[in-house]
């Protein structure tokens, strides 16, 4: 026997809401380990992703790449990891190894067959990746994380794709004690920013369009919180920030976000807009700003991130449901009514 079956949900065809069903996996080879789920984030991505709004998916879609669970079974020639052990999956399963960025841990931006993701993509087996939505996955031991016990499961989920989001670019950039950060957006992302630039010994401010938010990111270590529909942000704020980290995907005018950037400072693109960015040369040659784009994370990195938020006590804000609430829990992503962040409970699919 080469596959088996698990429960799942998945979505049978675009924009079709998400249904139990069962989806093949492959009985562990030499190097994999067979991961018993317990707790599958939700990724606004994954909303992009089951609607193909990025292009044709492959159906039905298992989506989900924010997996945290524990080791069921290990192929043969495993050695990193052991039954037991609690890990996770982020959002690549496989690369091409042997590339210039596989090679130095930059597995995300693989250029010899590109990562395969989780979910959506397929495999060096030729067969099609389902996703976390399901009570168990089969991954190669390279691209399987440990969790640290200091973080419950739960709140782990969403570091896999979330936390490592916004943990990179901070690292890249270096935000730390002395620096000034902006987030901008109070969501699944910014709110997981705010905590680690406020670890990482930043002074960070949040720019939401309102202040709706404010108490929550004052909790969550934000030192400020500024409403950008309030023109007197942009002018008081004006060569502030060293780091500015965008996590909305929506249309911003990112010549009045450069303003608030001091020389030298970086504009760093997380959410990806559906229209492509107005941007005039002269905001970026007064003051030799950059605009810069960040995605993700390598497997070294990642696991950086994982044993950083256990030694600083970070985990996601979520709130967890059950497998018959996933549709439930897409409409309310889209109208913006989750603090933080859905985590499903894979035991009751």
């Amino acid at each position: 026997m080469t596959h088996t079956t698990v429960s799942a949900y998945a979505a049978p065809s675009p924009k079709a809401p998400l249904e139990k069903t069962t989806v093949p996996r492959r009985v562990p080879g030499a190097h994999d380990v067979l991961i018993d789920i317990r707790y599958s984030g939700i990724c606004h991505s994954d909303i992009h992703q089951v609607n193909a709004e990025w292009g044709v998916g492959t159906f039905p879609m298992v989506p989900g790449h924010e997996i945290a669970g524990v080791v069921a079974e290990v192929g043969p020639e495993v050695t990193r990891h052991a039954v037991g052990d609690r890990v996770g999956v982020g959002c690549f399963v496989d690369s091409c190894r042997t590339c210039e960025n596989c090679r130095t841990g930059l597995e995300q931006y693989c250029t010899g067959s590109g990562m395969v993701g989780t979910y959506n993509s397929v495999g060096r087996d030729g067969e099609p990746t389902y996703g976390g939505y399901s009570t168990h996955v089969v991954v190669d031991e390279n691209y399987v994380l440990r969790i640290p016990g200091a973080v419950p499961l739960d709140a782990a989920a969403p570091l896999l794709c979330a936390g490592i989001t916004l943990y990179s670019p901070l690292v890249h950039w270096g935000a730390g004690p002395g620096t000034k950060v902006a987030v901008v957006g109070l969501g699944g992302l910014g709110h997981l920013g705010v905590k680690l630039a406020r670890a990482k010994g930043a002074e960070v401010t949040v720019l939401s369009q309102s202040l709706r938010k404010q108490e929550d990111g004052l909790r969550l270590g934000a030192d400020h919180y500024r409403a950008t529909s309030d023109p007197s942000t942009f002018t008081e704020l004006a060569g502030t920030f060293d780091l500015i980290l965008n996590t909305v995907s929506a249309d911003l005018d990112l010549g009045a976000y450069l303003s608030l950037l001091r020389t030298d400072g970086t504009l760093v693109q997380i959410g990806a807009p559906e229209k492509p960015a107005v941007l005039a040369a002269f905001s970026l040659i007064g003051g030799r700003k950059s605009v810069a784009g960040s995605m993700i994370g390598g497997i070294p990195e990642t696991q950086e991130m994982l044993d950083f938020c256990a030694e600083h006590g970070i985990g996601a804000e979520i709130e967890v449901i059950r497998a018959d609430e996933i549709n439930e829990a897409y409409a309310r992503v889209l109208a913006s009514d989750v603090r933080y962040r859905f985590v499903i409970d894979t035991s009751t699919i």
